[in-house]
């Protein structure tokens, strides 16, 4: 337990002589921001995902089945703004790639606009569940969510990946003690989870209570965050804003 308290430690206030610096905290934000921008295309724009690409291939099996409450076009919609995001993510980070911080300021700058106006969209819409609203929002959003997964995959800090949490989980269980391993990582991990839980939380409260664009507008908020410290954090000549 004291283990993993002391990782967990370590992950939310880093020692910046590390490898990966001050990048942790930041992908923590960024889970939460995946938490809230999830709740809200589930819960608001229909079954639907616009971070977790693996559950949109498996709606997509529902859709074409024929299960009540899935559409094929909304998943589609979102695959390829996802992988559009990723795209331009990639692009972004090929001219920042010298520098890890730049890397990251970029890729939240290009974000925070597209989160932004997704939210802008959400509250000057009043329906955003209907289809004329619905299919720009998932486009915004799915662009927004692949460029922070490019940037994160780029970024590559361990377990924390900002989106996946598959791996996160099946690691802090097979490398437990009980499992004869090490151990090691468990708390990152487990913040990790629970950042994403946190975001998901959060989002379905504040839908729940009747503010469906919040979430959007808080994630904007947490984004425009990160943004700030990673601008001030290209300015850093330290080892860990060097490429991996």
């Amino acid at each position: 337990m004291i283990t993993t308290l002391r990782d967990a430690w370590r992950t939310a206030v880093p020692d910046m002589s590390d490898r990966h610096g001050p990048l942790p905290p930041v992908m923590l934000l960024l889970t939460v921001v995946t938490g809230l921008v999830d709740a809200y295309s589930y819960l608001v724009l229909g079954r639907v995902f616009v971070a977790n690409m693996t559950g949109n291939v498996v709606f997509a099996g529902f859709a074409i089945a024929g299960a009540q409450g899935f559409s094929l076009a909304a998943t589609g919609v979102a695959l390829a703004a996802f992988a559009a995001g990723a795209l331009v993510g990639g692009r972004i980070i090929r001219r920042a790639r010298s520098h890890r911080a730049r890397v990251l300021f970029r890729s939240l700058a290009a974000q925070i606009l597209l989160i932004a106006g997704a939210y802008l969209v959400a509250e000057l819409s009043g329906s955003p569940g209907e289809a004329g609203t619905r299919y720009p929002l998932l486009i915004l959003l799915g662009l927004g969510m692949g460029v922070q997964n490019a940037a994160a995959r780029s970024l590559a800090v361990p377990d924390l990946t900002t989106t996946v949490l598959t791996l996160t989980i099946t690691g802090t269980a097979a490398d437990s003690h009980l499992a004869g391993g090490p151990g090691s990582k468990a708390g990152r991990r487990l913040l990790s989870a629970a950042a994403m839980l946190l975001g998901g939380l959060i989002g379905a409260l504040v839908i729940v209570h009747g503010h469906q664009a919040l979430p959007l507008g808080i994630a904007a908020l947490l984004l425009a965050a990160a943004c700030g410290t990673a601008w001030r954090l290209t300015r850093s000549s330290a080892p860990w804003t060097q490429p991996l």
